[in-house]
């Protein structure tokens, strides 16, 4: 059936930033395929409240939470060895968190610059080399890295969240080719404008009315509609899919000019 193609049952996942945007509907998405998934976030409260929301009406749910702030190596690696005792293999890691705080190139601030590029490329690869040998072992594993339409373009002032981005997806084509032949894929996923509270918090009115007649569907993405795209990377539907750059981006880029 194609339909089994999807199926995560037995899978465990990992989904940093799953308390909430799209994180939180990766987490459903997986949960109603099947998976055991934990989510991680700095806020406890924000993680309980969304364990309750991913496991809600699907019976024999399975969502473990983990306080872990990704700006801080310890808690990275903590959160590695928490997955590992909770699951024994995480079969899916899906490394969503990130920051943004835009500043031009000019007047970049160090603290700033080390801060976005630890979060959003440093501990992408703590976590990502200390899961994968586990899916080595296994012979089997996927490792998807949340990235942005902006790792392709950019916008002003979005210098060290796009460097940051664009890492991510040299990151992966580089592990593709280290981990394929052990049956992992690696792949990068490039949301466009998404209704999250990330851009929500960023952009004036103006801007979220730019974002959404740029697309070819006049709107802004609901975080639901990331869940689909991460189903097919995480499943076996995605297993000849590698080193790839999806972008889900409402057909932004379709648009020459």
């Amino acid at each position: 059936m194609a339909c089994d193609l999807f199926d995560l049952k037995g899978r465990s996942a990992l989904v940093t930033g799953g308390s909430k945007g799209l994180g939180k509907a990766i987490a459903r998405g997986f949960v109603e395929a099947g998976a055991r998934v934990m989510i991680c976030s700095r806020h406890e409260e924000e993680l309980k409240s969304a364990q309750a929301e991913i496991a809600e009406g699907i019976e024999g749910a399975e969502v473990r939470i983990v306080v872990a702030d990704m700006s801080k190596r310890e808690d990275t690696d903590s959160l590695a060895a928490e997955a590992l005792a909770a699951f024994g293999t995480v079969d899916i890691l899906v490394n969503n968190a990130g920051v943004n705080t835009p500043q031009p190139i000019d007047v970049i601030d160090d603290e700033v610059w080390d801060r976005v590029i630890e979060i959003n490329v440093t501990a992408v690869m703590r976590l990502t080399r200390a899961l994968v040998p586990a899916m080595k072992a296994q012979r089997w594993g996927r490792v998807i890295h949340i990235s942005s339409v902006l790792g392709v373009g950019s916008k002003p002032g979005r210098n060290a969240y796009s460097a940051s981005k664009a890492a991510l997806i040299g990151l992966a084509k580089a592990s593709a080719l280290d981990l394929g032949p052990h049956g992992i894929t690696v792949n990068c996923i490039g949301p466009g404008p998404f209704l999250t509270d990330m851009p929500m918090s960023l952009l004036s009115e103006p801007e979220k009315e730019g974002f959404a007649e740029r697309t070819a569907l006049k709107r802004w993405g609901q975080p639901r509609e990331l869940a689909g795209p991460a189903l097919l990377l995480a499943s076996e539907a995605g297993s000849y899919l590698t080193g790839e750059m999806l972008l889900v981006d409402g057909g932004a880029f379709a648009r020459a000019l």
